[in-house]
C-alpha cells in the first residue's frame, strides 16, 4: 500500500520536505499550514515540477487537520523561526502552544504515525507533543542530532580539505548551545579526531573552533538571512528519518529520543545514536564516554530539563 507524508507547517521546512519526499518516492505528501492558499501553492508548484523531474507521487495541500487520516509519517515544522538574536529558547511559549495544537489532532486523525518534530525548542517541543498527545515515545522523536553531526562533519572536511564522505561525526545532547560533538566518536577516513590531533594534522584550537561553531552553527544561519532560518539541511536530515521509518532501513541516527535511564537521563528527550526502524525507535545505542565528555553531556541535559521546567511552568 502506498504511503502517506504528513507535513505540518508549509514554510521554507515544509517546501523542501515536500520536494524531497517527492524525489525519493517516500509515498503521497500533504502540506498542511494555517494560511489559507499557502501549502495548496507550493503543492500545485512541486506537482508541476515533477513534469520535469520525473517523479509522479501525488502532493496536495490543505488547512484542514483532519487531512492527516491515513498518515504514515507525521513532520511537524509549524511554529516561529528565530530572528537575528533570539536563542531557540526564545521561542518556548508562543511554540509550545502551536505545538499543543497540533499533538491533540495528530492523537485524533492518524494515531499511529511515526512524528518527526522539528520545531525550535527542539528537545522541549518533542517532549511537549508527547506528553499532550500521549502518544507512544518510541513512535515520537525530534530532529536534531543528524543536522549538528552535519554541521560538524563539514566544517571537518573544510578544513582538513578532504570529502565530507570520509567524515563520520556524531553530536550529542540538546539541540542548542550545550550540544556535545563527541571527538572520541567521530572520524576522518576512519582515524579519530582525538588521533588527528596528536598526529598534527588539526591544531587543538583549531578543533575548539570548529566544536564551537558547530554549536553556533544554527544562529549563524539566522544572522545571515536575517529573516529566517535554515531549512534545507533541517529538511534533509528529517527525511532521512522518514525514510529509515518508512523502508525499515534500521540507521543509527543522532535524534532527540525520550530517554527511560539510558546516560543516566529519564523522561527526557535528548540527543542520542538511534535505531529506526519499522517499528520506530528500536533501540537507543549507548556510548561510553570519558570524564570530560560525560560532564558537558550532563550540563546539555541540565539545559534541557530547565527548559522543560520552563514549560511545566507555563501550564500552571
Amino acid at each position: 500500500m502506498k504511503k502517506k507524508i504528513g507535513l505540518v507547517g508549509a514554510g521554507n521546512i515544509g517546501g523542501t520536505l515536500a520536494l524531497l519526499a517527492a524525489q525519493k518516492k517516500l509515498g503521497d505528501v500533504l502540506l498542511l499550514d494555517v494560511a489559507p492558499g499557502l501549502p495548496q501553492g507550493k503543492a500545485l508548484d512541486l506537482c508541476q515540477m515533477g513534469a520535469t523531474n520525473c517523479f509522479e507521487p501525488i502532493i496536495s495541500g490543505s488547512n484542514n487537520m483532519a487531512d492527516l487520516k491515513g498518515c504514515n509519517v507525521v513532520i511537524i515544522t509549524a511554529g516561529l523561526p528565530r530572528k537575528p538574536g533570539m536563542r531557540r529558547d526564545d521561542l518556548l511559549k508562543t511554540n509550545s502552544e502551536i505545538i499543543g495544537k497540533i499533538a491533540l489532532d495528530v492523537k485524533k486523525y492518524c494515531p499511529d504515525a511515526f512524528v518527526i518534530v522539528v520545531t525550535n525548542p527542539l528537545d522541549a517541543m518533542v517532549w511537549h507533543f508527547q506528553k499532550v498527545s500521549g502518544l507512544p515515545s518510541h513512535k515520537v522523536v525530534g530532529m536534531a542530532g543528524i543536522l549538528d553531526s552535519s554541521r560538524f562533519e563539514m566544517f571537518l572536511a573544510q578544513e582538513l580539505n578532504t570529502s565530507i564522505q570520509s567524515v563520520s561525526a556524531t553530536v550529542l545532547g540538546g539541540h542548542g548551545d550545550t550540544m556535545v560533538p563527541l571527538l572520541a566518536h567521530s572520524y576522518v577516513g576512519g582515524i579519530s579526531l582525538e588521533s588527528l590531533v596528536k598526529q598534527g594534522y588539526l591544531s587543538q584550537q583549531r578543533l575548539d573552533e570548529i566544536v564551537e561553531r558547530t554549536r553556533k552553527g544554527g544562529g549563524e544561519i539566522v544572522s545571515l538571512l536575517k529573516n529566517g532560518s535554515a531549512f534545507y539541511a533541517p529538511a534533509a536530515s528529517a527525511i532521512l528519518m522518514a525514510e529509515s521509518y518508512l523502508h525499515d532501513l534500521k540507521l543509527t541516527l543522532p535524534c532527540a529520543a525520550h530517554l527511560t535511564g539510558q546516560y543516566g537521563v529519564d523522561d527526557l528527550y535528548v540527543g542520542v545514536p538511534i535505531i529506526i526502524g519499522a517499528n520506530g525507535v528500536e533501540k537507543i545505542i549507548e556510548y561510553q564516554l570519558n570524564t570530560q565528555e560525560k560532564t558537558m553531556l550532563d550540563n546539555s541535559v541540565q539545559a534541557v530539563q530547565d527548559l522543560v521546567n520552563s514549560l511545566k511552568n507555563l501550564s500552571n
